[in-house]
């Protein structure tokens, strides 16, 4: 008596699944020994999984965060979230160090020959041109979004980090010869009249990919180190506005809205509207300090690729 077809199409899609999954058989293979078309296997190989027959299941190997990456990137409409784990999530010098070996790896990875890469400044990027092996590619381009904040001779100051990243690239460097925050807006005003600072803005139109750091108003943050970028009155104002964070120096609240100050009009560099314009910002930051910041960038759309800790991405999902 011949078995009913019902029973006779599960054996075949066992057959066919142990075949594919555990012998590790080629789809050609599978339709040499079974005189089965290739588009029947890949029917029964498809309807094995519908059916519960075959359940894939992808194990994380420890350090990794899939789930976590794809939380932030569906909660915050991410093109990509990499998320690095923190060995010590307290530490904010150590997480930074990790940040920027990982960001340095997405350079690498997502690197295309006419890229215009624009560049901010800080702790975190510096440890990214640091960890950062040279790829000579030639018809990028490397530009500096803000002028120079800090001692010129710090690793930090965005001239040295643009310096050292074409040197590692071996491409075409526009430097923003200005300082990034002057004393009055008449200054800034004769500033932007120069050639070459209105040669560099106009590149910034141009650009398709950016990193930058993304800082915290806090007494103990760089920008706040020497006194030479901010004064404590200055810092104290933009509080009161609402101020929980700043990309290259321009500062926004919660929601991600630019803060409209005083400080605002006398940086010279890249806007908050500008960086939206740009198809990739890539936004590096993590720590204890950077939560609250890190929300604000994301819900203003400030930045559409995240690399960050796992301890702060575990607290934007929540």
């Amino acid at each position: 008596m011949p078995r009913p077809k019902q029973e006779e199409d599960l054996r075949l899609l066992t057959k066919v699944s142990k075949l594919y999954y555990e012998e590790n058989l080629t789809q050609d293979e599978i339709m040499e020994r079974l005189q089965l078309s290739r588009s029947k296997v890949s029917r029964l190989l498809q309807r094995a999984r519908e059916r519960g027959i075959v359940k894939i299941t992808v194990m994380s190997p420890p350090g990794l965060y899939p789930d976590l990456e794809a939380e932030l990137e569906n909660r915050y409409q991410l093109s990509e979230a990499l998320v690095v784990e923190a060995r010590d999530p307290q530490s904010q010098a150590l997480v930074s160090r990790e940040l920027g070996i990982a960001a340095a790896n997405y350079l690498l990875r997502t690197l295309q020959d006419n890229d215009v890469i624009g560049i901010s400044w800080g702790t975190t990027l510096s440890y990214m041109v640091a960890a950062l092996q040279p790829r000579p590619t030639p018809g990028a381009h490397v530009v500096q979004i803000i002028g120079g904040l800090g001692p010129p001779e710090s690793e930090v100051h965005a001239t040295d980090l643009c310096r050292r990243l074409a040197q590692l690239l071996q491409c075409r460097l526009t430097l923003l010869p200005a300082p990034g925050i002057v004393d009055h807006v008449e200054v800034k005003e004769a500033i932007l009249s120069d050639s070459h600072v209105r040669h560099a803005f106009s590149l910034f139109s141009q650009i398709s990919v950016a990193y930058v750091g993304i800082g915290a108003p806090t007494p103990d943050s760089v920008i706040m180190r020497d006194g030479s970028i901010l004064s404590w009155d200055m810092l104290d104002d933009l509080l009161k506005k609402g101020a929980v964070g700043d990309i290259a120096l321009r500062f926004f609240d919660a929601w991600g809205h630019p803060i409209i100050s005083e400080v605002d009009q006398r940086v010279i560099g890249i806007t908050l509207e500008q960086l939206r314009q740009i198809k990739r910002v890539v936004g590096v930051a993590g720590g204890p300090q950077k939560i609250d910041v890190l929300r604000g960038a994301l819900r203003g759309r400030l930045i559409n690729v995240l690399i960050t800790d796992h301890v702060t991405a575990s607290q934007l999902v929540r």
